[in-house]
């Protein structure tokens, strides 16, 4: 078995749905994290080769070392699944039992598998049998307040042959309110002998990081919600694990990574895709401007490519450290 990639450098970036796609993933490459992800797939269109899922696996070279990340509730897919996506040069393979949304909880994919832990290290057990690449497992830290079931899923994944788990310090049914609980992670942390534990839950900045490896013990940290619009958030965090000050970013360097990224989406991307994408996109980026109100309206009723191009080199911002 190949060991974990990223113990060198602990700071992964997310799978996020419908966000972390080839383009978002090509500029968060150039801030080198220890690992990054593709987005979430489904194990049965995987193993049909639907062409759209496969699509979504799109990845380069300078994007190493990258992690797949696989959906599904069903044991007898999972070996052909994992092997597909060792086939396809992966560096990591994840199962995913954090994502919240109902069209994949009411399969009992998703969250809805911290309701069946047993079924969790079955599915664990036949991807580790299958490959020679690491087998990961993502929680969030129970369904809901009643059931909490990080130490217990820990041991679970471990005795299953997973390399590392990854807990998002949520219940299901908080979704992405409230404060993450990093007490869950440290439970995990305290329940795990041999498995490394990734701690995942408001990584907004370096701080907030270094704050989270000191509280809890655990291995590396999982960025989410906190790469969108700053990709860069890799190198602000190694900066203060280093003990220096992150680089302070201006507006106008906001939105020359903005132009970056939309550039990029140029060469992968349909322009219909491309309005649909900066519509989200552009305000990540610009969040911090006085002006960002203004800047979504406007970036939302713009029906070409280059209006959007216009806007982004000429809508005036005020210029502040982000």
């Amino acid at each position: 078995m190949k060991p974990l990639p990223f113990l060198d450098r602990p700071v992964i970036y997310a799978p996020l749905a419908g966000v972390s796609d080839y383009p978002y993933r090509q500029m968060s490459a150039r801030y080198r994290p220890g690992l990054m992800y593709c987005e979430m797939v489904k194990m049965d269109p995987l193993v049909r080769y639907e062409r759209n899922t496969f699509h979504m696996l799109d990845y380069e070279a300078s994007m190493h070392p990258i992690g797949a990340q696989l959906c599904g509730s069903k044991p007898r897919l999972a070996k052909q699944a994992a092997r597909i996506i060792e086939d396809l040069g992966f560096d990591v393979l994840d199962l995913n039992c954090g994502c919240p949304v109902d069209k994949v909880t009411k399969d009992g994919s998703g969250s809805g598998m911290l309701k069946t832990p047993e079924l969790i290290g079955e599915i664990l057990s036949e991807m580790v049998a299958a490959v020679d690449i690491p087998v990961t497992v993502k929680i969030r830290s129970g369904w809901d307040d009643n059931t909490i079931v990080t130490p217990h899923i820990t041991r679970i994944a471990e005795q299953a042959g997973a390399q590392a788990i990854a807990i998002h310090g949520r219940t299901r049914q908080q979704g992405y309110k409230g404060d993450a609980d990093w007490g869950t992670i440290k439970a995990a942390k305290e329940a795990a002998t041999s498995i490394k534990v990734i701690g995942n839950g408001d990584i907004f900045d370096g701080y907030a990081a270094k704050r989270m490896i000191e509280e809890t013990g655990c291995d590396a940290v999982l960025a989410a919600r906190g790469t969108m619009g700053q990709p860069w958030i890799a190198e602000d965090i190694f900066s203060v694990f280093a003990g220096n000050e992150p680089k302070q970013r201006t507006i106008e360097d906001s939105r020359k990574a903005l132009y970056e990224h939309f550039q990029l989406l140029r060469q992968y991307h349909t322009p219909r895709q491309i309005l649909v994408d900066m519509r989200r996109i552009g305000c990540y980026y610009l969040k911090k401007s006085p002006h960002t109100r203004e800047f979504r309206s406007l970036i939302a009723k713009a029906g070409s490519v280059q209006e959007i191009e216009d806007l982004i080199l000429n809508f005036a911002l005020e210029e502040m450290c982000v």
